[in-house]
């Protein structure tokens, strides 16, 4: 296993931040720059059909080795890594043998510590990849790619191992919410699929938030402030009284398991314009939709009161739960949990807050629920993943494939 993490160091040194402000596919030059490395360590490994389209999206298959028909299955990851933390100049540190308390990250004064993070209570023994406290680690989603590659290596490795056809794709920008847009599941050719793309080990998931994106416009005046008395509107007051309308104990920071949230996430300020981005998110359909009404009502509601300005709201569904697409193959879920308890490890089944490519590609006819890669704190500067969990996943990804076939013996 000892090349699995010296695939994931090659990759993390790769800055694949994904660009929201780029409408371009991918939105980084980055994410092309590693997909064109992937892609030949695909070649040199042997699997066929390897392809990287204009978009960034990068397709192989690894043939069925049994004689009998089984199910093309496929494996997915993404190559981006999330713009909330700097994903440049990546400078991994191994923790050999963790045992508990502080762990210092690279020079400065950032730490890792259990009482900010008690999930490091569980991994003592284990040896750990952090970062230093500058960026983040990109174990979301490097990680999920060094897996399924590891695992691939490992089927060839041992013909013995039975298995089907295996399709594997890897995508650009998921983490900006574009990554199925140019996905071509016919290409792909999987019946279903899995992302390696969850948390801590045993995590199986297959139920996301659906997800809307609200923008908020509050519109003013601009007027020398030396002569603005009764000219002038500010609006970021205007903005500032519409977040004081939103519920204070429904954000992410105050909710959990399958409590749905109003998400501030940015804001662009000035005197005669400004605007608030904001995420919906419930489990619920028609929860969903209550959560948007109460928004059109609130931006209502503050434009009676206003004598002067306005505020405007535009609403932009993302993605659904994907639970109503795979729930009808429960034999999906099926395999993947006997594929876990085969390796010892207990499947965690938990809704996921905040969605992956598979919740979109579920509804594109690729059902694709998702598998953990061992990793922690996603996004920031905190990131580290498990090595050992890292090894369970390529086991859990070998198993299930190997599974599948026997299934349809």
């Amino acid at each position: 296993m000892n090349e699995l993490v010296q695939r994931f160091l090659r990759y993390v040194a790769f800055n694949t931040q994904s660009n929201p402000a780029n409408s371009s596919c991918p939105s980084s030059e980055g994410q092309m720059t590693f997909a064109q490395f992937l892609k030949q360590e695909l070649v040199e490994l042997g699997l066929s059909d390897v392809s990287l389209d204009s978009n960034g999206y990068l397709m192989a298959r690894l043939p069925s080795n049994v004689e009998y028909e089984v199910p093309a299955i496929g494996f997915i990851a993404h190559m981006d890594t999330a713009p909330d933390a700097s994903g440049e100049n990546v400078t991994p540190q191994i923790v050999e043998d963790y045992q508990g308390g502080d762990i210092a990250l690279g020079k400065g004064d950032q730490v890792l510590s259990p009482i900010q993070y008690p999930d490091l209570h569980k991994l003592h023994g284990h040896n750990l990849i952090t970062t230093d406290g500058t960026t983040l680690l990109g174990a979301d989603n490097k990680a999920g790619i060094a897996e399924i590659i590891s695992a691939m290596a490992e089927l060839i490795a041992h013909p013995e191992i039975p298995h089907g056809e295996i399709c594997i794709g890897f995508t650009p920008d998921e983490e900006i919410g574009r990554g199925a847009n140019l996905f071509n599941v016919e290409k792909f050719g999987a019946q279903w699929a899995y992302t390696i793309d969850g948390g801590p080990v045993g995590e199986l998931e297959y139920e996301n938030f659906n997800a809307t994106s609200a923008d908020v416009i509050c519109h003013g005046v601009n007027v020398h402030p030396g002569t603005a008395k009764g000219k002038m509107v500010n609006s970021m007051n205007i903005a500032a009284q519409f977040q004081m309308m939103m519920p204070s104990d429904e954000t992410p920071e105050c909710t959990e398991g399958y409590q749905g949230f109003y998400h501030l996430k940015s804001a662009s300020m000035s005197v005669a314009r400004s605007e608030l981005g904001y995420i919906i998110r419930d489990f619920d359909r028609e929860g969903q939709q209550t959560r948007k009404q109460f928004m059109t009502d609130k931006v209502a509601e503050l434009n009676s009161k206003l004598k002067q300005g306005r505020v405007e709201l535009k609403l932009t569904d993302s993605y659904f739960n994907m639970k109503e697409q795979v729930e009808p193959y429960p034999h999906i879920i099926e395999l993947a949990k006997q594929a876990m308890i085969a390796c010892d490890v207990e499947p965690q089944i938990k809704p996921i807050r905040g969605g992956t490519d598979g919740a979109r590609l579920s509804f594109m006819g690729l059902p694709c629920p998702n598998i953990f890669t061992g990793g922690y704190n996603f996004h920031g500067i905190h990131e580290f993943i498990s090595i050992e969990g890292m090894e369970q996943a390529v086991k859990v990804i070998v198993t299930l494939a190997e599974k599948t076939a026997l299934n349809y013996q």
